[in-house]
């Protein structure tokens, strides 16, 4: 990907700095802030997909449960509602890091992953949520030569040729690919959240918005959360506020927030699309390590985001990070580098977001205050269907049900922290540094990484 940076900033400069998924006529009207004091049986502290699922399924396990979900701005507005809508079975962050860090479980985390992702759809279908749900394979391309070795080597079925991948999707920058045909799924994220807010409404959840959470704490034998409305008093609380600070000190040192960059195209002509091919409409990434992905939308546009991963000192998050102009520049560029006979299509939609980022780069699940408090996060960019399963294992373990999934070295262990500022900025520096390096000298990881995967916190995508 080395095309010129700036050649070609005018076809996304006039595009909305605003994610497209949430830019939609369905979107719903706001709901009011809290307003005044209130108790409840459990106390959901996040409306994305993590919070919603919690507290769905609450009310679907117990009927007769008063359930309060408190959400800090609009429902859906953070990485729930700016993500790709790429939907994976996969609980682990892909089959490598799975084998790798829990080899032992691996086999019964795929069955579970993939059993979550049918009980995903199964339920969509039952509340009657339109949010343009698709089971589709995924294609991973190689663009260098060393990534083709590598693909050879997995053996895996589904290998593709340059040939057979340029006849799915047509770019000259493809070499080879394997294509998964299971355990994925494409999904509208946004739609998808507010379909769950509406179902769990319906069964008699209370939602309020602008109505962050600011503190934490026991009030006699419940716990008691602070919002600038009010108190709401609650038996137990579950946190689901992904890359936002989190409510408990003891999880304030295990995640970064990192900033990922979306573009979004006009909808493609019939004659643009036909150049294109992409007729069975799989989703499609890279295999870099500083790697795109890619889709159509249901009104044929196609989402083009990743590649930049950006940290700000401090774990700071800020509405002004959501744009970037430099990243947009060379999303742009790779953008028409992939696809040559697209030039001239321009972005109308340019936007950024966290992604709440743990060590072992998939989630992690625990309790806190004698079990009153469940908490998960760390999803690392692929939450939207691990989301469904944090959510049970939270209500699991503020139920006090044991299950299959509490008792897994997945949900009972956690990732190493990362260390305070100056170290945790130098370190993302250093190792963003050393994967540009990699994907610059045929993937070969310099001691830095060979030094991380020693330690089990290598990046593997």
């Amino acid at each position: 990907m080395t095309a010129l940076l700036s050649s070609h900033d005018a076809s996304w400069e006039d595009a909305e700095p605003t994610p497209f998924w949430l830019d939609s006529a369905s979107r719903p009207a706001a709901r009011p802030a809290l307003d005044a004091s209130a108790s409840t049986d459990l106390l959901v502290v996040g409306g994305g997909f993590s919070g919603l699922w919690t507290a769905l399924m609450a009310k679907e396990r117990q009927p007769h449960r008063d359930v309060v979900l408190i959400e800090g701005g609009r429902i859906g507005s953070a990485a729930s509602g700016r993500n790709g809508g790429f939907c994976e079975a996969s609980l682990t962050h892909g089959a490598i890091n799975g084998l790798e860090r829990f080899p032992e479980e691996y086999q019964t985390l795929e069955r579970l992953g993939r059993q979550n992702l049918d009980e995903m759809e199964q339920a969509i279908a039952a509340h009657g949520i339109e949010c343009d749900f698709a089971r589709v394979a995924n294609i991973a391309a190689a663009t260098e030569p060393y990534q083709v070795e590598f693909m050879k080597s997995l053996g895996h079925p589904g290998f593709l040729d340059r040939d057979a991948i340029r006849a799915e999707v047509n770019s000259p920058t493809y070499l080879a690919g394997i294509s998964r045909h299971e355990g994925n799924a494409l999904v509208n994220p946004a739609a998808l959240a507010w379909g769950l807010a509406d179902a769990a409404e319906r069964l008699g959840v209370r939602i309020v918005e602008n109505t962050p959470a600011t503190r934490l704490r026991r009030r006699g034998h419940h716990m008691a959360v602070q919002t600038p409305g009010g108190e709401i008093r609650s038996r137990h609380v579950a946190l689901g506020t992904n890359a936002f600070p989190s409510l408990l000190r003891r999880n304030a040192w295990s995640t970064v927030p990192v900033y990922d960059y979306v573009l979004v195209t006009e909808p493609l002509s019939a004659a643009q699309l036909e150049s294109v091919g992409w007729e069975n409409r799989q989703g499609m990434s890279d295999v870099a390590n500083q790697f795109h992905y890619y889709r159509l939308t249901a009104d044929n546009r196609i989402l083009w985001g990743g590649y930049d991963a950006i940290y700000h000192y401090g774990r700071r998050i800020r509405a002004q990070y959501d744009q970037r102009p430099e990243t947009f520049s060379k999303l742009a560029a790779h953008f028409f580098t992939t696809f040559p006979q697209l030039e001239g299509v321009r972005f109308t939609h340019r936007w950024g977001g966290a992604i709440d980022t743990c060590t072992r780069f998939c989630a992690f699940f625990g309790t806190a205050f004698s079990g009153q408090v469940g908490y998960a996060l760390g999803y690392t960019g692929l939450g939207v269907g691990a989301t469904r399963f944090g959510a049970n294992v939270m209500l699991d373990l503020l139920d006090a049900t044991p299950s299959e999934r509490t008792a897994l070295k997945l949900t009972t262990t956690r990732p190493t922290p990362f260390p305070p500022e100056p170290f945790a900025y130098a370190g993302i520096q250093l190792t963003r540094w050393a994967l540009d390096r990699a994907d610059r000298n045929q993937g070969k990881r310099n001691l830095w990484l060979r030094t991380l995967d020693r330690l089990g916190l290598g990046f593997d995508s």
